[in-house]
This record gives structure tokens, sequence and C-alpha cells, in this order.
């Protein structure tokens, strides 16, 4: 017999999130370039939070909590975007009692890959780390609605948007931080004299 396992969901505020996304260095401070192009004087490595897969748990088990508050329907899978989204992704799924797939680049192009499959009319949510432009997530969805599915909503742990990017669903965030983006034209001068790092999956 396989013993099923029933996770309390609990949710944090917005301070306690904050805390803790600080002291494992998942926000860090310099000139960053963003996947999108884009630049900023902040960015969010998420990646830091699963290196200790206990505040991994905690986080996504946050996360799943506000989900679940918002959407009534079973979800049946959590699609996530390579890399930044699998980890966040794969532990939501596992707090929701969800199935969990990713697509990945080839050819700068989103594929579901590894024998990946989902059902036509399956209730689904994206999930991604961080969503700032919407770009990266916005090149899945296209793929993703491509499937006949249910796109129930989309989520990440730092949502850094500035406007309403998707117009069929908000985004169900941790958090919300307002982090200015800058073209690489228009840097204010603190950050011309800092040499950018890419710290990003993501070759441009």
């Amino acid at each position: 017999w396989c013993k099923k396992i029933i996770y309390r969901l609990i949710v944090m505020n917005s301070e306690e999130i904050l805390k803790i996304l600080e002291r494992v260095d998942a926000i860090q401070y310099g000139h960053f370039i963003l996947s999108s192009g884009k630049r900023s004087s902040t960015y969010c490595q998420c990646a830091k939070i699963f290196i200790d897969p206990k505040i991994g748990s905690k986080i996504c088990n946050s996360l799943a909590k506000k989900i679940k508050d918002q959407i009534d329907q079973n979800i049946d899978y959590v699609v996530s975007p390579a890399m930044g989204g699998i980890l966040v992704g794969y532990e939501t799924a596992n707090q929701l009692n969800a199935q969990s797939v990713f697509f990945e680049r080839v050819d700068n192009e989103f594929q579901m890959r590894r024998g990946f499959e989902i059902e036509e009319n399956k209730n689904i949510l994206f999930v991604e780390d961080v969503i700032t432009t919407g770009k990266s997530s916005k090149e899945c969805l296209v793929e993703l609605k491509k499937l006949n599915i249910n796109l129930l909503g989309i989520a990440c742990i730092v949502d850094r948007s500035s406007e309403d990017i998707f117009s069929d669903h908000e985004i169900i965030s941790l958090i919300k931080l307002d982090i200015p983006v800058y073209d690489e034209e228009d840097l204010p001068n603190e950050l011309k004299s800092i040499n950018p790092t890419k710290p990003g999956s993501r070759i441009i």
C-alpha cells in the first residue's frame, strides 16, 4: 500500500518571505543583465532557495496555499520553463499533489521533450521562479496552449513585473517586489559605473 502524503498548507507574509530570500542570498545587488536583455540593480536568484530542501519546501508550501486560495479546481499538471522554473515547479506540484513537467529551449525555442506528454483538457498551472517582463513565460505559454489544455493560472515566487503582462490571468505570487528595469541605452549613472553580469542560465 502507498501512504499518501498530505501537506498542511501555510502562508507567510511578505516580510517573512523577504527575510528568507535575503538570508539565503536569493536577492542580490549590482548590475545584472536579465534573461529579457533588460538591466537591473537587483537580481532574484531563486535557485538559492533550494540549496536547503527544507527552505525550498517551506517556500513552495506557502505558494501552494496562495494558489489553492485562488484556484478551487483540481490541478492536474504544474508546468514550468527550464531552467529557473524546474525546482519551484516540481516542489509546488508536490505540495499540490499534481504532476510536474517542464519546457526547455531547443534552438532558442521552447519545446516539451524527454517523453513528457499532457493529455487534452487537463487542468494546468504554469509556475515560474521570477516573473519580470514575462517574455520567457509568454513564449512557453504559446506552446502550452497548442496542447488544448485548460490553463487555470500563472504563479511564481517573486513577481517583479510593473504592469499586467498576461491578458487572461493575474499572477499569483508569494511576494511582489517593485524593482526598476532599464534598457541598455538608458541606464542610470549608478549602473553605468558597474560592470554587468549575466547570472541566469539563458545565453542572449
